[in-house]
């Protein structure tokens, strides 16, 4: 197994600088590969005069974002010529550190590059996953450069290449999914997997293992993917 995060600014850099692929090798830079793996939890909590908090024995500075949660760990496979990573995709798996990376940077879910178009920030989800009349709107996938709109409604299975598009002016950090963990007969172990997004500020967060990271999508238009690509070709005209 590779080492289970990066540790280095060289390497953190190597994600920073990924190029899009060519079409026929076109794998989203977020999705998990067969060789990456989730790494021993190696966890404790330390009780605190403010509360118990959760850390890994061996913590690093990678292992928290920079609200500083706690990130589940998983092993990372070497990266080929264009600085992506190698290995069989597992299509229906995202990376937790490669989606938190480009969910808090705002980058290509695809291609790792940014992801601002001249129209906005563009989301996309499932045929009916996401109720827009439903407050607030949250959304686990990050955003999607103008180049790779097409190519990602393709490639990701819950899209089913007929995905709903969110245009959105404005997607603030919300919050994380993952699990709880606690003391149970003196083992730190997982209490719960909620099924609701855990806000930011909230106080579960300090014994949380978080696995997405999650952002409220705001001040948006909810189109199709033609209606999308058709007003992209007409702002770049």
């Amino acid at each position: 197994m590779t080492a289970v995060r990066p540790t280095t600014p060289e390497t953190r850099e190597k994600i920073r600088s990924v190029r899009p692929l060519t079409e026929s090798r076109l794998i989203p830079f977020i999705t998990q590969r067969e060789g990456e793996e989730a790494a021993p939890d190696n966890l404790v909590i330390v009780q605190h005069a403010s509360g118990p908090r959760l850390y890994y024995r061996d913590e690093d500075r990678p292992d928290r974002d920079l609200r500083g949660t706690l990130w589940a760990r998983c092993s990372f496979n070497s990266v080929d010529d264009r600085k992506m990573p190698t290995g069989k995709p597992q299509w229906r798996l995202m990376h937790p550190y490669r989606q938190m990376v480009t969910m808090q940077a705002m980058r290509c879910q695809v291609c790792a590059e940014r992801a601002r178009t001249p129209l906005g920030f563009i989301f996309l989800a499932g045929p009916k996953t996401l109720d827009p009349e439903m407050m607030p709107v949250l959304t686990n996938q990050p955003p999607v450069c103008a180049k790779h709109v097409r190519a990602a409604a393709r490639l990701c299975p819950h899209l089913g290449n007929d995905p709903m598009v969110f245009l959105a002016q404005s997607a603030p950090l919300y919050g994380v999914s993952g699990v709880l963990y606690g003391i149970v007969e003196n083992k730190v172990q997982v209490v719960a997997r909620p099924d609701e997004v855990v806000r930011f500020g909230d106080p579960a967060l300090s014994t949380f293992l978080a696995s997405q990271l999650i952002r409220r999508l705001g001040s948006f238009r909810v189109l199709d993917l033609e209606e999308l690509l058709q007003e992209l070709g007409a702002a770049a005209a």
